[in-house]
């Protein structure tokens, strides 16, 4: 058995018990296909894996011969048990171990973190009056599925033309009954076959030539589509059915606009999707390309962290298990990033599809050129990711503030007092998304008196400064003060000695509804920040996410002051006033107030009986009657 299941007291009965409870259970497993899963302490899920033997594949994990990779082998020092459930195939065991990975999120498993279904057109060619919709399901119901379109924005902006050039009806509407037709027919964008008089069978003709249109468009039948409208126009102007010949004309006219715009790479390609793939050290990137007859439609990036010890042709394949389980359109040939044999996947995702689906490397020219593309991209979206840290709201601060780096760790400082008293600083994070507790700090003023919010400033940013200036990991790229220019410049004097990568900025809030004073030509009416470099503030524009999160940060570092600040106050109002007398300690406290009861009832007893207790002479007696005013 091999030694990485013994915990760390080797001799403990709950190793041995552990190893032997595993053996046994190893024993029962049969020889056939399925899933298996690792269990770690209290029952998580460690791992899902499949295999083709069950035995065979558990047992390669307890062995002391086996060759198993870092990433495998630190699992196992983890590993407290195991369940497996037997599949009647290799097939079935797939798309088991991609559905209990979606669910159980193993941490030794690849993970997407997308769970969205992507959008597609429908076009219901089974129905009498066919319809176009968007939908994120696709059914076998005859109709026409295009997509996927990710992201969403190109598939709107061609149901929007499709909208103005096409007058196919995008409703719902149940047309077994006749009825009113709406606004769409008055604007021409839909020819109404709601409406009883229009349902002759020329009506009917006429629309599915419609139909036929809309499909050749969204197909990116360039030629086929061009060519029948051409016809059509010629033939209407030849009936002296001039109305009819410039509709077609204008549609003609605004279908080449619209191809112009097209990502078209090569009508040759047909359909196909594309996965590119770029790594360095712990961290991966892998970018999609969904083409469909030669055009690009949509395109994915995913950042995968935590991969060092997953080999590229594991990382690809439980990428493709994972990608294509959910409900997805499948295209006849997926090209691969690197050269694999993945003969289960490949015949799982042909059953899927109905028909043939090929994964393969590129095999011509043509394919090595677009292979390269969603390599480049995949290189493009793993240094976007590492920049932003998956946070475009980061990046928008960054333009916004000027700044040299997007800020992925934000300080921010504000200070807490009344009349100067009980005065106190905070500093909050923000990193990854969240606030991070473990790295706040509070500080009680100690070199400031009186009231001086900016002295106060510079006193938290030195003295936190001067503590973390040795940890870089620890340091803020960005420290944001609550407060205006005062507040900035004292704390930018504080710094200064330390001279550290660490950018700083002001943001004041805005002045109470109704005030509409100017201070100087500055507008009071918005949040503002103040930087070092710039005279005039950077004014936030209400509604927007990088206004939202400096104002939560700011917000935070003002509720952290202002907690600690109540803290020192209600303790101070508590206090007892024996804690101020000099000479009465914490033993002698609690003998006066056990033997009078309370303040008053020393107050009002004499210099001799607080005299007489033990522990207890005349002078201190003096002091304390004076202190007490009794």
């Amino acid at each position: 058995m091999r030694p990485l299941l013994i915990s760390q007291d080797i001799q403990s009965p709950l190793s041995y018990n552990l190893i032997m409870a595993i053996k046994k259970k190893l024993e029962q497993v049969p020889s056939s296909p399925g899933i298996y899963i690792m269990m770690g302490n209290k029952g998580p899920a460690l791992y899902v894996g499949k295999a083709k033997n069950l035995k065979n594949r558990l047992r390669s994990y307890f062995q002391d011969s086996a060759a198993l990779d870092v990433r495998k082998s630190k699992m196992v020092y983890e590993v407290r048990d195991f369940e497996y459930i037997v599949t009647k195939n290799e097939l079935e065991a797939l798309i088991l171990e991609a559905n209990f990975i979606k669910r159980l999120k193993p941490p030794y498993n690849i993970i997407l973190r997308d769970d969205k279904n992507y959008p597609y057109l429908k076009l219901t060619v089974k129905e009498q009056w066919p319809r176009l919709e968007v939908v994120r399901k696709i059914e076998k119901d005859g109709s026409l599925y295009y997509g996927p379109y990710i992201p969403s924005g190109a598939m709107w902006e061609m149901l929007k033309f499709i909208r103005r050039n096409f007058p196919i009806r995008l409703c719902r509407y149940n047309l077994e009954k006749p009825f009113r037709p709406c606004v769409q027919y008055q604007m021409g964008r839909c020819l109404a076959p709601c409406a009883k008089s229009l349902r002759t069978k020329a009506d009917l003709a006429k629309y599915m030539e419609i139909v036929n249109e809309v499909k050749s468009f969204i197909q990116g039948e360039k030629r086929e589509l061009l060519s029948s409208l051409q016809h059509r126009m010629q033939q209407l102007s030849d009936k002296l059915e001039f109305e009819e010949a410039a509709n077609i004309r204008d549609r003609l006219t605004a279908l080449q606009k619209a191809w112009e715009s097209q990502r078209v790479i090569a009508p040759e390609l047909g359909d196909v999707d594309v996965i590119g793939l770029y790594r360095e050290k712990h961290e991966a990137s892998i970018f999609i390309l969904f083409i469909r007859n030669g055009m690009v439609i949509g395109q994915k990036d995913f950042f995968l962290k935590k991969v060092s010890d997953i080999e590229d042709e594991e990382l690809v394949a439980s990428f493709i298990e994972q990608f294509y389980s959910k409900e997805i359109l499948l295209p006849p040939r997926i090209i691969l990033p690197l050269k694999l044999q993945l003969p289960t996947q490949q015949k799982w995702l042909s059953k899927k599809r109905g028909a043939t689906v090929e994964l393969d490397y590129a095999k011509n020219e043509l394919e090595v050129k677009v292979l390269k593309m969603a390599d480049d991209n995949a290189f493009y979206s793993f240094n976007r990711h590492k920049e932003t840290k998956v946070d475009e709201t980061l990046l928008k601060i960054k333009e916004l503030l000027s700044l040299k780096k997007v800020p992925t760790r934000i300080g921010a400082i504000d200070v807490s007092n009344i009349s100067g008293s009980e005065a106190v600083g905070a500093l909050i994070v923000y990193e990854d998304g969240k606030f991070v507790k473990d790295d706040y700090r509070l500080f009680k003023i100690k070199t400031v008196e009186g009231i001086d919010d900016f002295a106060m400033i510079g006193e938290v940013a030195g003295r936190y400064l001067k503590n973390t200036a040795d940890d870089e990991h620890m340091l803020p790229m960005l420290i944001l003060i609550d407060g205006g220019r005062g507040q900035l410049e004292s704390a930018l004097k504080a710094m200064k000695p330390f001279d550290l990568p660490v950018e700083v900025a002001a943001i004041a809030k805005a002045k109470e509804r109704g005030t509409k004073k100017k201070l100087s030509g500055i507008r009071t009416d918005m949040d503002r920040i103040y930087l070092p470099s710039k005279k005039e503030p950077v004014y936030l524009e209400p509604f927007m996410a990088s206004t939202h999160l400096l104002q939560k940060i700011r917000d935070e570092a003002h509720r952290f002051a202002v907690s600690y600040h109540k803290k020192l106050r209600k303790k101070r109002t508590l206090e007892s006033p024996l804690e101020k007398i000099r000479g009465i300690g914490k033993t002698r406290r609690l003998l006066l107030l056990r033997h009078f009861g309370s303040i008053d009832g020393i107050r009002k007893a004499s210099i001799e009986e607080v005299a007489s207790l033990k522990g207890m002479n005349r002078k201190i007696a003096e002091v304390v009657k004076e202190s007490l005013g009794g």
